[in-house]
């Protein structure tokens, strides 16, 4: 089980949220003048890191906001939450 703390909530079991996504990647600054190859690369080029990572998480049965959690994706360990514009740090 993953205990996800929402920052409106408090802590929740993972079966409360929806992953959503990685929190790594940045939409195009200017989506109008975007290439083609930045869209493919925002939309479906991912790492697949060993270690810490972050994530936004969907409070599907709670508040319904979305939550930033840094978590170890070898040991599912919950480093840090915060809202989606909360600075979390990647450790390195």
């Amino acid at each position: 089980m993953i205990l996800i703390t929402c920052p409106h909530c408090g802590p929740r079991d993972q079966d409360e949220f929806s992953y959503a996504g990685d929190a790594t990647k940045t939409r195009p600054a200017d989506p109008a003048s975007a290439t083609a190859a930045e869209w493919h690369s925002y939309v479906y080029l991912r790492d697949n890191p060993a270690g810490p990572h972050l994530e936004f998480w969907h409070h599907i049965h709670g508040c319904r906001r979305f939550v930033k959690v840094l978590r170890d994706v070898t040991t599912h360990e919950v480093l840090a939450c915060g809202g989606p514009d909360d600075p979390l740090e990647t450790p390195r």
